[in-house]
């Protein structure tokens, strides 16, 4: 069963500051607290799985490689913990749940011990523009050593007229009358655990504060205009079928000013005309004659790099695999290469000569043939 996003099971986005994500598995944790929910296998599963993702996300190099790798880019010597149990998260995490979470006690002592909570944001600027996703091909070569790829994409770019702002000029906007120019709307409620205010992006003016008032007329007030752009893709060694990449901010352009979207892109392998890829190392099934194979031989066959001498051992029985060591592909973010394994087959001729027939009853009579 596939993993869920990180980004998605703390409900923030990809562009979350470490204040809100942090804040997002706080209210995670809370909710679905072994106290508070004694025997519920379910609830136990999210906790747990909210630490996983807080783990990852509130770590910047981990964080680096989920957002280019996904969850393949977790393996290795950089894997984060398999929580086996609760204390297992306790003890991980004890700087949030025995600690001090910004300035006060645990994070439960901060919610349940004080009368009042608030819920900061921060304030955002215009609609966020939208993700991209592509695939990309790759052939093993391409993958084994890295690749550097150039792709022109339509998409939305930043009006050049107004720097995205969406006004005519600098007084073209009027303050908006609907969170009088602060971008926010607050709304306060009440609960069993005391009073919470609620702060969220003012819809009347996506965060900005502003209404515009003297649209630009190159993209009407939006900001952004639709065209192309060459992105360059730099793709290192070791990426497998169907894992993904993500550049941040490369996608399309924010409408007044909000953040650009991100671009997902896909690695689709190539099916290979010699090799079939086993991790990180390559398979090559070689076909050789029976009597290349009792007498052994040397023979020159593909690489990924190019081509190489091969020795066959006199004796060597067909099946038997020889390892080519260093010559498969660039494992992903670490040192070294795999290995190639060459799978040694014996040609047996559809259609033989009379001649050849009689050579062969003859050889058979011999006592070092037969098995």
């Amino acid at each position: 069963m596939s993993k869920r996003d990180y980004y998605e099971i703390l409900g923030v986005s990809k562009n979350a500051t470490e204040d809100e994500i942090k804040k997002a598995y706080r209210k995670l944790a809370i909710k679905y607290h072994p106290d508070k929910n004694p025997d519920n296998k379910e609830a136990e599963e999210k906790f747990k799985e909210a630490a996983e993702a807080y783990e990852v996300l509130s770590d910047k190099e981990k964080r680096a490689r989920y957002d280019r790798f996904g969850h393949s880019g977790m393996r290795g010597g950089q894997d984060f913990h398999s929580y086996q149990n609760v204390n297992d998260i306790f003890s991980h995490f004890s700087d949030i749940f025995g600690g001090s979470f910004g300035g006060g006690g645990s994070i439960f002592d901060d919610i349940f011990g004080s009368a009042t909570g608030t819920r900061t944001r921060q304030t955002q600027t215009g609609t966020p523009g939208s993700d991209l996703k592509i695939t990309l091909k790759l052939t093993l070569e391409e993958i084994a050593q890295g690749t550097t790829k150039k792709i022109k994409l339509k998409k939305q770019l930043k009006c050049n007229e107004c720097n995205g702002t969406g006004a005519k000029s600098g007084n073209g906007f009027k303050t908006c009358t609907v969170c009088n120019g602060s971008g926010e709307v607050r709304q306060v409620s009440r609960s069993v655990f005391g009073q919470f205010v609620n702060i969220s992006v003012c819809n009347n003016c996506g965060g900005t504060g502003k209404i515009i008032s003297n649209p630009c007329k190159k993209c009407r007030g939006e900001g952004r205009i639709m065209g192309e752009e060459t992105i360059k893709i730099n793709v290192p060694a070791g990426v497998s079928d169907n894992s993904y990449m993500t550049l941040r901010g490369k996608g399309g352009a924010g409408k007044n000013g909000g953040q650009p979207g991100d671009i997902i892109v896909i690695f689709k392998e190539l099916e290979h005309q010699y090799f079939i890829r086993e991790g990180d190392d390559l398979i090559y099934e070689l076909e050789l004659s029976f009597p290349d194979v009792v007498l052994g031989t040397s023979v020159e066959i593909p690489t990924i790099t190019g081509r190489a001498k091969l020795k066959i051992e006199a004796g060597t029985q067909p099946g038997k695999f020889l390892k080519m060591k260093g010559k498969g592909i660039k494992h992903l973010n670490s040192h070294g290469y795999g290995d190639q394994l060459v799978k040694l087959n014996v040609h047996v001729p559809k259609k033989i000569t009379h001649t050849e027939k009689k050579l062969l009853e003859q050889l058979n009579t011999m006592p070092n043939i037969k098995p």
